[in-house]
């Protein structure tokens, strides 16, 4: 594989779809509801799009202030980042019937990029099992480094083909398009952080482990 280098314009724009991607649905919902309401006269119909306009714009907002501190500048160069802040943008994010966050972290300051890439790496988890199932997160902290390990458990689990190279910054394909940029993009992240990641399945448990490189 030959690692691939993407100028700002193209990562901005892949990140800028991504992110419209997760939050078009919840907010086309929204659209939807607020036309049943104008036209509807049944009070169970406006009463199932009230409450559906409720749900998706909670989903909306949930997914709009994950990116903003895993996709975002999440402050000046240099800025840490509380993982209570983000404990509380995962659960957010993660949170439906099908899955769930068992969160083990105590809640400290960590240099951005960590914690970037910690919620990044969360993101990869989710897509290890596509039919729901439990994620795991534990961190330990030495100074002011972070050692992830998180562990994905669901039928089915499987390290989708395209992630380890995307996440080398060396796709298959020898390109990124918006679907794989967000792999592509936890990838930058662990190298600038000084972490390496990797991923390991064994039966139906998948575990992402990121720790700082030796210096």
């Amino acid at each position: 594989m030959t690692a691939i280098t993407l100028d700002a314009l193209d990562l901005s724009a892949l990140l800028c779809s991504r992110v419209c991607h997760d939050v078009i649905s919840p907010v086309g919902a929204i659209v939807n509801g607020l036309e049943v309401l104008e036209d509807e006269k049944d009070e169970s119909m406006r009463g199932f799009a009230q409450d559906l306009i409720k749900k998706s714009a909670r989903q909306a907002s949930a997914r709009l202030q994950f990116a903003r501190l895993a996709f975002g500048a999440a402050g000046s160069a240099g800025a840490a980042i509380d993982t209570g802040d983000a404990e509380q943008v995962a659960r957010g994010f993660i949170h439906d019937e099908r899955t769930t966050l068992n969160w083990h972290a105590p809640r400290v300051l960590l240099p951005k990029n960590q914690v970037k890439l910690l919620l990044n790496l969360l993101v990869i988890a989710t897509t290890t099992i596509p039919r729901g199932g439990v994620i795991d997160l534990t961190l330990t902290v030495e100074g002011d480094k972070g050692t992830f390990h998180i562990a994905s458990k669901g039928i089915n689990a499987r390290i989708p083909q395209s992630v380890p190279g995307l996440l080398a910054g060396a796709p298959e394909s020898g390109s990124v398009d918006a679907h794989g940029i967000q792999p592509f993009y936890a990838g930058l992240i662990a190298r600038a952080a000084s972490m390496s990641v990797d991923l390991t399945i064994e039966g139906d448990i998948v575990t992402i482990l990121a720790k700082p490189q030796a210096e």
